[in-house]
């Protein structure tokens, strides 16, 4: 029916938070009615958070989305974060909706990307004018995460992939040694293990070591607090603290590093965006240079590089959003 309504419920689900969204679709768009954030590791899983979201209402929701940070197999995704499972067919009964559809967060963020405005953008790279092909998303977060858009020749089709969980590959002599430091502590390097929160402090550790100093009383106390990556960031960012300069520096150009292999193995041509919670927070160092720098450097294939538009996405609600207009298409 012509200008009908109706209502679907999405979210995105990090290991750290949880956000959830009504939305109402219309020939106007996607407007979102409501939305709530939760601590991820506060709850016993998805269910609980949309039961309490929903607060014993019917919202009269036709369809749901959910975008989770681990592999989606089937119906069913573990969470590579937090000690979950979510089944879509259970979820479906315990909250009352019958069409639930399962994405992993990465690709809910690609469903996202082509709804964002310049204005939710920082762009690195402006690329070829005009360029059309596929395109690349990849975000650095609790964990690392990456995802595809498929150019039909008409339009993008977003697809999942667990490329942050390739073996990290290292380009220089700084970089064959932090392989081994991490070697030291993980049965498996991967990328994941570099370009992700945990990942910026075993950086630091790693930073610290190359200059023979202990670690500071600081970084002890945010160790014991849970979380030393803002602290790191912070002292990087103000130059309070070289070896955390040098360590935000290193991160951003290895960033840039993998974010082109991801652009390169998906021919990228219509861009690669990048998402996640940290790369909002450390704009000025991933401006710098380093990180385009680390792109681009890709031997005989910089010319392509240079091509590829970058950017940076700022709004974080991208991946809620994304979620919601693949409910709103099912």
């Amino acid at each position: 029916m012509a200008g009908e309504r109706k209502i679907v419920l999405a979210g995105d689900v990090g290991g750290t938070t949880t956000r959830i969204g009504l939305f109402e679709v219309g020939p106007d768009g996607i407007q979102v009615t409501a939305e709530h954030s939760f601590a991820s590791a506060e709850h016993g899983g998805l269910a609980e958070i949309v039961a309490e979201f929903l607060g014993g209402r019917d919202p009269g929701c036709r369809a749901a989305c959910f975008g989770l940070a681990g592999p989606v197999t089937g119906r069913r995704v573990r969470l590579t974060n937090l000690p979950w499972v979510v089944d879509a067919d259970e979820l479906a009964m315990r909250i009352g909706i019958a069409s639930i559809t399962l994405l992993n967060d990465l690709e809910a963020a690609a469903w996202g990307v082509p709804a964002l405005g310049p204005d939710a953008l920082l762009t690195l790279n402006p690329g070829r004018p005009g360029g059309v092909g596929n395109g690349a998303v990849i975000a650095a977060g609790t964990g690392l995460g990456e995802a595809g858009l498929f150019w039909d020749g008409s339009a993008v089709k977003p697809f999942a992939c667990e490329g942050g969980h390739a073996s990290f590959s290292p380009t220089d002599e700084i970089s064959d040694r932090l392989l081994a430091f991490l070697r030291k502590r993980y049965e498996s390097v991967s990328w994941d293990r570099v370009l992700s929160g945990p990942g910026l402090a075993d950086l630091y550790r790693f930073m610290l070591s190359e200059t023979g100093r202990p670690a500071p009383e600081w970084f002890g106390e945010a160790e014991r607090l849970g979380d030393p990556t803002p602290a790191i960031s912070r002292a990087g960012m103000t130059n309070e603290c070289d070896v955390c300069a040098n360590t935000l520096g290193l991160w951003a150009r290895l960033y840039g590093e993998e974010a082109g292999n991801l652009g390169l193995k998906l021919m990228a041509t219509g861009g690669v965006w990048v998402g996640g919670g940290i790369a909002p927070k450390i704009l000025p160092i991933l401006e710098a240079g380093a990180f385009l720098d680390g792109f681009l450097a890709k031997g005989r294939m910089r010319p392509l590089m240079e091509s590829m538009p970058v950017h940076i996405i700022l709004d974080d609600r991208t991946a809620l959003r994304g979620a919601a207009r693949c409910a709103a298409s099912q």
